[in-house]
């Protein structure tokens, strides 16, 4: 039920409701009493349903959530300041990636970030980063699925991309130029525990042709260095 919202559709009429679940409009009906009750989904004055604040309230206790973002919003704060771009903070979620905090400098390039909202792991690069950091079955299952293509520059051969995952290891971070939209160049870095595993990565997403990958390299590294520091202290 709750999975029939989206950033397209978040607010759904009960005809709508059943059509996207598949389910009778009387079993909708009757499962939506409980979740109204509780909070996780309200009622607007036009009828339409939509997802409560109750659900966002339990989902910020989520440990890879609000904990997370917690010790790095500092981090990303600074980032942001100092650049005036965007800023953010994402997790790997099985075969794709979830932002966990978005931060834009005034005048930043427009990005399709959504906080809480899923992407895929091959085009940003904060998917790149969690992607070639990813066990080899999720890397063979990604990659072996259809891959979106977002612009003319979204890069969708699976060798051509094996190759970029192995120079995220090289570098240290991850380049997505122009992948995602025709004005945006993206570089990021993982957040590393302390087993080595990546946890997150964070990005600067800037407009395009206004800096060099290397340029941004640093700063970016040097953020998710110190976020990798934070989640490790007390």
């Amino acid at each position: 039920m709750l999975a029939a919202f989206d950033a397209d559709r978040p607010a759904l009429t009960l005809s709508q409701l059943a059509r996207r679940t598949g389910m009778p409009i009387s079993t909708v009906h009757r499962l939506l009493g409980p979740l109204v009750d509780w909070g996780a989904v309200e009622r607007g004055e036009d009828g339409a349903y939509r997802i409560g604040l109750r659900l966002w309230e339990t989902g910020s206790l989520a440990p890879r959530g609000g904990g997370l973002r917690e010790r790095a919003l500092p981090f990303l704060e600074d980032l942001c300041q100092v650049s005036q771009e965007n800023a953010q903070l994402a997790v790997r979620q099985g075969t794709e990636l979830v932002f966990v905090e978005r931060l834009a400098g005034s005048g930043a390039v427009p990005v399709l970030t959504r906080v809480g909202g899923r992407f895929a792991l091959t085009s940003t690069g904060v998917g790149l980063v969690l992607l070639a950091h990813s066990p080899d079955d999720v890397v063979d299952e990604v990659l072996s699925t259809r891959i979106e293509a977002h612009t003319p520059c979204t890069v969708t051969d699976p060798g051509q991309l094996r190759r970029m995952l192995a120079d995220v290891h090289t570098r240290g971070f991850a380049v997505s130029d122009r992948q995602v939209t025709d004005d945006a160049l993206s570089v990021a870095a993982p957040v590393l525990d302390r087993a080595g595993r990546a946890v997150a990565a964070v990005s600067l997403v800037v407009r395009y042709g206004t800096a060099a990958p290397h340029q941004l390299a640093t700063p970016v590294r040097t953020t998710a260095r110190a976020i990798s520091r934070a989640l490790d202290g007390p």
